[in-house]
C-alpha cells in the first residue's frame, strides 16, 4: 500500500516539475509587469546559454520598424531537466513568444515559446515514470516535494515577501534597495547564504554528502551558484563572531535520527531573501534533516532568526523527494551575464 502511494505521489511531482515557469529568476523581479503578458512574431538573433540564465534576443518588427527585444529564460541547469538544449534554438529560428514585460525596456521574462508554424521547440524528456527509491541515510540528490508547492507570485523573493516580518529598520532597509541596480548583490554573481538553498529546492537540485568518518564533515551542495556548504561534526564551536563567512559558519550534530545543523557568522549581505533585507550579525539559521516514508524523503524544518531585521523568528519545513536519478547540472556564474537584468546603468 505505501509503495502504491509513493509511485502516485510520484507521478504528481513528475508532472508537476515538468510544468515549472521556466523563468524563475535569481534576481528580483522588481519592473516585471507580472499582470501583463506581450506577443509577437519575430526572428531570433542571440540564443546565450550560460549561467545564470540562458537569454534569447528576437527581432520584431513595430511599425516598420525593426525592434530587438531581450528574453530572460531560466538557468541552464533548470532548462536541461526540462528537456532545453544549447542547440535548441538557432540564430534565423522565426519564432512566436509570449513573456511578461519590464516596463520601460523592450526586455521580458519568458513564458512560452514556439516556432511560428506551431512547432514546439522544446520536447521534454520521455522520462520513464520512476519506482520511488529509497536510502537509508540522508547522503543522496534531493529535490523539493512540488505536490506540496505554494507559488507566491514573483517566486523566491515573493516567497520571503509573503512570510518575513520585519522591524523598522528592515522596512526601511527594504524600501531603500533598488534591485535593478548594482546594488543588487546577485549582479556580482554573489551567491545567497542559507536558507536560500532551502527555499530554492523546488527548482535546484540539493546534494547532502556525509563524510563524517572521513574528515568530520557533512557537504551541502546546490546547483545554484555552485554553493557548498560545511557542516562540521567534530565538536567545535562557532569562531568568535568578528570572523565572518559567506555562507556563515555550520555546526552539526544529530538528535537520535535527525541532524541538527547551527549557522551562525555570516558576512554582511546586502538581500540574502532577494528582497532588500540585509542579514545583520545577529543572524542565526537552525536546520533539521529527518528521513521519512521509509527513507523515500527528508523532512527538512528551518528557523531563521535575525533581530536586528526580522521583528520575529520564521519557521518554514519541507519534505524533499530522494532523487539518485537526476543529474545535478552546474556551471560557472558569468558576470557579464548575470548583470543583463540591470540594462545599460
Amino acid at each position: 500500500m505505501l509503495r502504491k502511494k509513493i509511485n502516485f505521489l510520484l507521478l504528481i511531482f513528475f508532472f508537476s516539475l515538468k510544468s515549472i515557469s521556466i523563468s524563475k529568476s535569481h534576481h528580483s523581479d522588481a519592473g516585471i509587469e507580472q499582470d501583463i503578458i506581450v506577443s509577437f512574431n519575430g526572428v531570433v538573433t542571440e540564443f546565450t546559454w550560460r549561467q545564470p540564465h540562458a537569454y534569447i534576443t528576437i527581432e520584431t518588427n513595430e511599425n516598420g520598424e525593426t525592434i530587438p527585444w531581450e528574453i530572460e529564460l531560466g538557468a541552464p541547469n533548470v532548462l536541461q531537466r526540462r528537456g532545453w538544449r544549447q542547440d535548441s534554438l538557432s540564430v534565423g529560428d522565426e519564432v512566436f513568444f509570449r513573456g511578461h514585460p519590464m516596463n520601460g525596456r523592450k526586455y521580458a521574462k519568458i513564458v512560452s515559446i514556439e516556432m511560428s508554424n506551431g512547432d514546439p521547440i522544446v520536447i521534454a524528456p520521455d522520462e520513464e515514470i520512476r519506482q520511488q527509491e529509497t536510502s537509508n541515510s540522508l547522503s543522496g540528490k534531493w529535490i523539493g516535494d512540488r505536490t506540496l508547492f505554494q507559488n507566491y507570485p514573483g517566486g523566491f523573493d515573493g516567497f520571503f515577501l509573503h512570510f518575513l516580518k520585519l522591524t523598522k529598520k528592515g522596512k526601511v532597509a527594504r524600501e531603500s534597495y533598488n534591485p535593478l541596480s548594482s546594488e543588487n548583490p546577485e549582479s556580482t554573481c554573489i551567491g545567497r547564504p542559507t536558507p536560500a538553498a532551502l527555499v530554492s529546492t523546488w527548482i535546484y537540485l540539493m546534494e547532502i554528502d556525509i563524510k563524517e568518518k572521513e574528515e568530520g564533515i557533512i557537504y551541502f551542495r546546490s546547483e545554484w551558484f555552485n554553493e557548498e556548504r560545511k557542516i562540521y561534526m567534530d565538536g567545535r564551536s562557532h569562531p568568535d563572531i568578528a570572523e565572518t563567512f559567506t555562507e556563515g559558519h555550520s555546526i552539526g550534530w544529530w538528535e537520535e535520527e535527525t541532524l541538527v545543523v547551527d549557522t551562525r557568522n555570516f558576512e554582511n549581505h546586502r538581500s540574502p531573501y532577494q528582497i532588500g533585507v540585509p542579514s545583520g550579525p545577529e543572524k542565526h539559521v537552525l536546520e533539521k534533516y529527518t528521513l521519512i516514508n521509509d527513507g523515500a524523503g527528508i523532512n527538512m524544518e528551518f528557523t531563521l532568526e535575525d533581530p536586528e531585521y526580522l521583528s520575529e523568528p520564521f519557521t518554514h519545513q519541507r519534505n524533499l523527494v530522494y532523487s539518485p536519478q537526476m543529474k545535478m547540472f552546474v556551471g560557472e556564474c558569468d558576470p557579464e551575464l548575470t548583470r543583463r537584468f540591470l540594462g545599460k546603468n
